[in-house]
């Protein structure tokens, strides 16, 4: 699962992977099983399904590395081919949601070297998160808990908002964001400071996209209004069959002074910016994702997660995640 949610109330939200909805943020320390409590309560149960981001469509393909200075002697960029398993979804619990809704869209990615080591990829199409840390998230997912009479109030996320500023560039992301067209035509973010020191070299820090080869193309309401409610399988596989779906695998290299912990914000747009590699598809749809837990802090030799509070609470969160589901729970 992915620490992400998406829910509709009055302003539309996509956020992370308590019966009342308080205004402020949550006072005692948030744990990852709470994140899953809650994605049930928003969602309802769904036995044997990913709690967040439960729709979702597999594929498979390589990834071709390139190499740059920034990362001297990697063993993910030093070699040839290497398989990739990739896991495209929508945000939000509910394994038959609409896919012609805007809002999130999730992508997980392993690539496994040849030694057997893997480095996995985790991202989503808004480039900010929505808050600065667990806590701050936790409490703004709580807005949406419906009351006794299933009714959500807007008027709580709002407020939140003003009082927890870190969410507010997540929000304005949401209400403005279209529909995807498809997820070949989606650009995702890793959202999260990363660093690469091998041996003696200089250390890079640095923050990871996907660019879509195809272009960005999201949908207006009318557009997607006049396709299926399950369009996206259709549409991969017809990308497909017509030509190569790629993707360029694009690390931002920060500065100093970029946060290393704060998701919510983003670096400037004027940072250095290099290619790692492509990714090309060759087939989507099949069960090759399900047994793999796309965890963020799996990564390779020479390669390091920063201490973002949002990063660590993930390899919990989905741990539990990944547990239940293939229990059944």
């Amino acid at each position: 699962m992915k620490l992400m949610y998406s829910v509709s109330a009055g302003v539309t939200a996509a956020l992370l992977s308590t019966l009342t909805a308080p205004v402020l943020a949550a006072t005692n320390p948030v744990q990852a099983v709470d994140f899953i409590n809650l994605f049930e309560k928003l969602s309802g149960k769904q036995p044997g399904i990913r709690k967040a981001h439960a729709r979702g469509l597999c594929a498979t393909g390589t990834f071709t590395p390139e190499q740059n200075a920034h990362f001297p002697g990697a063993a993910l960029l030093s070699g040839g081919e290497l398989p990739v398993v990739m896991r495209f979804s929508v945000g939000g619990g509910n394994p038959e949601a609409d896919e012609r809704a805007p809002g999130a869209r999730g992508m997980g990615m392993q690539i496994t070297l040849p030694e057997g080591s893997r480095h996995i990829f985790t991202g989503n199409n808004f480039p900010v998160f929505a808050g600065k840390d667990p806590q701050t998230f936790f409490g703004l997912l709580q807005t949406f808990v419906p009351d006794e009479q299933g009714q959500r109030d807007p008027q709580k996320t709002i407020q939140y908002a003003e009082q927890n500023p870190s969410v507010k560039a997540n929000l304005a992301w949401q209400q403005s964001a279209g529909t995807a067209a498809s997820y070949a035509n989606t650009e995702f973010f890793g959202l999260h400071t990363f660093f690469y020191n091998k041996d003696d070299a200089e250390q890079t820090k640095f923050r990871w996209h996907l660019l879509p080869d195809l272009g960005v193309k999201t949908l207006s309401e009318d557009e997607a209004q006049a396709m299926e409610a399950d369009f996206l399988a259709d549409t991969m596989k017809q990308q497909l069959d017509a030509g190569e779906v790629s993707y360029s695998l694009m690390a931002t290299i920060g500065k100093p002074e970029d946060t290393n912990i704060d998701p919510s914000v983003q670096w400037p747009d004027n940072r250095e910016q290099v290619k790692l590699g492509t990714v090309r598809l060759s087939s989507s749809g099949g069960e090759h994702c399900t047994p793999v837990n796309f965890d963020p802090n799996v990564l390779s030799a020479g390669f390091s997660p920063s201490d973002d509070p949002v990063l660590k609470m993930r390899s919990a969160a989905y741990a539990i995640s990944f547990g239940k589901r293939l229990s059944g729970q």
